[in-house]
């Protein structure tokens, strides 16, 4: 915490099997000090990779300010969407346009936001939590 602003780095993903098929989201916050403070991890039933992907990016800054953060990092190895929250692409897919405009309500709670953009292998975590949302509903 500095200046009364609670800092939060949240990441987040979205699974599909057969795109669309069976989908899933992780999202995983931690404090600035790396601890974590909550995970989430849900099925979805029948979605596409980047509906899963908004999903989990909602739920990241849900789960932030349920916390009481006022300050986020949303970091995601979607490329599609972090593009789209920089505004530079736009949203021309309808069913991602609802999650779009969630996410943009969502950001503007908060004191402070910034999305990145992570590799795979720095998104390990909400990966994992994604399918084991997926794997549990398989059972």
């Amino acid at each position: 915490m500095n200046d009364g602003v609670l800092s939060v780095v949240a990441y987040s993903d979205g699974a599909s099997r057969g795109n669309p098929g069976p989908a899933s989201f992780g999202a995983v916050v931690y404090d600035e000090a790396g601890a974590e403070l909550r995970h989430i991890s849900q099925a979805l039933g029948f979605a596409t990779n980047n509906q899963a992907e908004y999903q989990g990016a909602i739920a990241a800054l849900e789960a932030a300010l349920d916390l009481g953060a006022s300050a986020v990092e949303l970091r995601m190895d979607s490329e599609l969407i972090v593009r789209q929250l920089e505004g530079r692409y736009r949203v021309r897919n309808p069913k991602l346009r609802p999650l779009y405009e969630r996410l943009l309500e969502l950001r503007g709670r908060f004191r402070r936001f910034a999305v990145k953009h992570v590799p795979r292998e720095k998104n390990r975590v909400a990966d994992r939590l994604a399918n084991e949302a997926l794997d549990r509903e398989a059972t």
